[in-house]
């Protein structure tokens, strides 16, 4: 396999989609947000960038859920083998794709999970502590468990520090049992993109969303039924224009508390994939900013260079 990540306004679904074409292989979306249904401009699902000098490359994972669910860890592992099996039993190589390191780990590092039940007493306990109380707790759980999950890049709510906070209470009280998970070897590949140039990006793709109809998706999700806490559970856009949305702020709060957090994502995210390094994961990194062609390139050097067998990029021609 091949695993493509980097932070927000990268680009690394649009390299994704291009090596794809390359080598016929078919994209496992690692996003914790894009497998909603619906919630498409706020998670920046570009599905135009799947489409390659006209040829619709396949991708996985993405619109499998229904808005105003939670969809976990635990979860995307299953979807994850099960896509991923597909895939490789039709002899195609999968190319691993996204933003969200915990769960590019969890299959990387074939973490070994099970369903955890929701505790209503633990969390009618925890419902009037602040975020930083509860990322406290938090801490503190994760030093007696050893785990690696619920870093603060996917931790940013009350909501989700309650169920991380849940997770790992049930994971002390109950050991995780083992469950099979398949060794998967995989070439990662990071797109590095250097903090003014994200920056910049971030900046002007928030500006595009926003012109682009972000404000009006999110009204809909609110008039289909969803519970506006719902929405806020989910973060970043989907918090802030859904606040803005229920009177809570106004459109120009909303937008600079908007533009600040997505930044501070960004940086978690590099903070989260400099940590799978120090865990022992060989990231190469590749210059955001280099051509398409080039990117692709360096990228099929380092696949000969690891003499990856699996792959027949001759296809083409």
């Amino acid at each position: 396999m091949i695993t493509i990540l980097g932070p927000t306004a990268s680009g690394k679904t649009d390299l994704a989609a291009h090596l794809a074409a390359r080598i016929h292989a078919e994209i496992i979306s690692a996003d914790s947000r894009q497998v909603y249904r619906g919630m498409d401009i706020g998670t920046g699902k570009d599905l135009a960038d799947y489409t390659v000098e006209g040829e619709q490359i396949p991708y996985h994972l993405i619109d499998i859920c229904e808005p105003g669910t939670k969809y976990n860890l635990f979860q995307y592992q299953k979807d994850f083998l099960k896509a991923y099996e597909d895939i490789v039993d039709r002899g195609v190589m999968p190319i691993l794709c996204g933003g969200t390191g915990l769960y590019i780990e969890s299959v990387l590092g074939g973490y070994h999970l099970s369903p955890v039940p929701q505790n209503q007493a633990l969390r009618d306990s925890l419902a009037e502590k602040t975020l930083e109380e509860l990322t406290e707790m938090l801490r503190q759980l994760k030093s007696k468990t050893g785990s690696n999950m619920h870093n603060k890049t996917d931790v940013d709510s009350c909501q989700r520090a309650i169920r991380a906070i849940e997770i790992e209470t049930y994971n002390l009280e109950h050991p995780t049992p083992e469950r099979e998970f398949p060794k998967i070897d995989s070439l990662i590949i990071g797109v590095d993109i250097e903090r003014d140039a994200r920056r910049a990006k971030i900046s002007e793709r928030l500006k595009k969303r926003l012109d682009g109809g972000m404000v009006d998706e999110i009204k809909g999700l609110l008039d289909r039924g969803i519970p506006a806490d719902n929405l806020i559970y989910y973060g970043l856009e989907y918090k802030y224009v859904t606040e803005y949305i229920i009177g809570k702020t106004t459109y120009k709060e909303m937008y600079r508390k908007l533009e600040i957090a997505i930044h501070q994502f960004a940086k978690r995210q590099m903070t989260w994939f400099r940590g799978m390094e120090r865990r022992g994961y060989k990231i190469h990194w590749i210059d955001a900013l280099l051509p398409m062609e080039t990117k692709v390139d360096e990228i099929m050097k380092l696949i000969e260079n690891q003499n990856n067998t699996c792959l027949d990029y001759d296809k083409r021609e």
